[in-house]
């Protein structure tokens, strides 16, 4: 099956990505790819595509992940009905909410440890004053 997907090129710190076609098996570095529809720069938001190529491998099934949808929606590029549309709006689950701070038990301080603190400093004071 095929994916519209995007694929990082430049230089480091400084990324730019192509749109391409290509496998959905593959990893999107992988090099082999069957077409290339258009660029993204997330720097300055330039986005250039080929709205002829993607409309043609939209209809033959290419699956578009879900950040070539949301350049597709501001590129003013008509969708299928099956394209499914992220939101953003998700709420991610805390894996291990037990181990939050404001989740854990406070173990309350014993009232008798607080009782034996001033019984220690009485004691030292009265052998510095012998």
């Amino acid at each position: 099956m095929l994916s519209i997907r995007l694929q990082r090129i430049g230089r480091k710190g400084l990324p730019i990505y192509r749109v391409a076609v290509q496998e959905s098996r593959l990893h999107a570095s992988s090099g082999r790819v069957v077409a290339y529809v258009g660029q993204y720069n997330p720097h300055t938001k330039a986005t250039k595509l080929d709205a002829d190529k993607i409309d043609f491998y939209l209809k033959n099934g290419a699956q578009p992940t879900s950040r070539v949808v949301r350049l597709m929606e501001t590129e003013k590029i008509s969708l299928p009905a099956w394209v499914t549309k992220a939101s953003g709006n998700k709420k991610r689950d805390v894996r291990h909410p037990d181990k939050l701070k404001k989740n854990q038990v406070k173990e309350p301080v014993a009232a008798e440890a607080l009782a034996e603190e001033p019984k220690a400093a009485t004691n030292s004071e009265s052998q510095a004053e012998a």
